[in-house]
């Protein structure tokens, strides 16, 4: 088992959902999380909706945000679903912009169901 977790473009959170379940991955869980990457926050909250507004916006304020508002997306997949759900969330994200996400692919010892006891894959089914 792995759990895949997506950091995204908030707007893009549909998107991205509609896309997981289309390839048959119904469960995940999201939170509302902060954060930037090596660039230490992006030109101003426009960013996040056009790229191409940032170069306006340092011309005209000056003003640069430390910290973008961003979706984070968990999943548990078996380890053969990986490839088509990180492959759906880069189709589902990519402009090819400062600020399209991240991908995490970690290694998960277990998985319990706790409504019936079920553990391991069968926990995730």
């Amino acid at each position: 088992m792995k759990e895949v977790i997506a950091i995204i473009r908030r707007h893009k959170l549909q998107e991205t959902k509609a896309g997981l379940l289309g390839i048959g991955i119904p469960a995940l869980t999201m939170v509302s999380v902060e954060g930037r990457g090596k660039q230490k926050g992006l030109l101003g909250w426009n960013y996040e909706l056009d790229p191409m507004l940032a170069e306006v916006e340092e011309k005209n304020t000056g003003i640069s945000m430390r910290f973008i508002p961003k979706r984070m997306i968990y999943t548990v997949v078996e380890d053969d679903e990986v490839p088509k759900v990180v492959e759906t969330i880069i189709r589902t994200n990519q402009s090819g912009y400062i600020g399209d996400g991240k991908i995490f692919v970690c290694h998960l010892e277990d998985a319990v169901r706790v409504r019936t006891g079920e553990s391991g894959e069968q926990a995730i089914k």
